[in-house]
């Protein structure tokens, strides 16, 4: 089933800008424009593949079940990739499958900053997301997609302020270290750069 009005309202999102509504908004939009079988699946897309409801997750949504197993493996690996960095055994069942959620999960644990991991991952998650909504604009597939680029959006905004509180945190110890030495830190010697964006 088509939904072109639904589809040519939507603003566009563009990854790493902030998102132009909330993804429990866009769901409720999502519930009232979609059919009942389509709008069936819309509490199942989360980002978190092990999330199921108890009743289950029902059949007939090739994306969904793409997702869930491209985030599933893609969860595992990272686990598999970081363990071995502690000297930790993987178990062995863990999928290879999709490749690319794989890979990207060895990628991943490589980089050096956590906060520079998680925005790898989230990238390669909307790669996938592009991926598995296909050719067909004005499908369901487009929704679902939607939904989930907005809580990656959501997600990487949680990142922006847990870097603002990491650096709030950097400025106050340096101001309580000079208060306690007499030394005050000169004005433009924080952790930003010259532009005043942090870093």
């Amino acid at each position: 089933m088509a939904y072109y009005y639904l589809v040519a309202q939507l603003p566009s999102l563009i990854y790493g800008q902030g998102a132009p509504m909330s993804a429990a908004r866009f769901r409720e939009l999502a519930l009232q424009a979609l059919s009942p079988e389509d709008a069936a699946f819309l509490g199942f897309f989360t980002l978190n593949p092990f999330a199921a409801p108890p009743a289950g997750i029902p059949g007939g949504c090739d994306f969904l079940d793409k997702w869930r197993e491209y985030e599933a493996a893609l969860r595992l690996n990272l686990a598999k990739y970081r363990g071995a960095k502690i000297k930790r055994e993987a178990p062995a069942d863990i999928p290879d499958y999709p490749a690319d959620a794989a890979a990207a999960a060895k990628a991943a644990a490589a980089l050096d900053s956590p906060l520079e991991a998680e925005l790898f991952l989230d990238e390669s998650r909307w790669r996938a997301i592009d991926l598995f909504q296909g050719l067909d604009y004005f499908d369901r597939n487009t929704v679902y997609a939607y939904l989930l680029k907005l809580l990656l959006l959501e997600r990487r905004a949680c990142f922006k302020a847990e870097e603002g509180f990491a650096e709030y945190k950097g400025l106050y110890a340096a101001v309580m270290g000079a208060a306690g030495s007499g030394v005050f830190p000169q004005a433009g010697t924080s952790s930003s750069n010259e532009s005043g964006e942090p870093k």
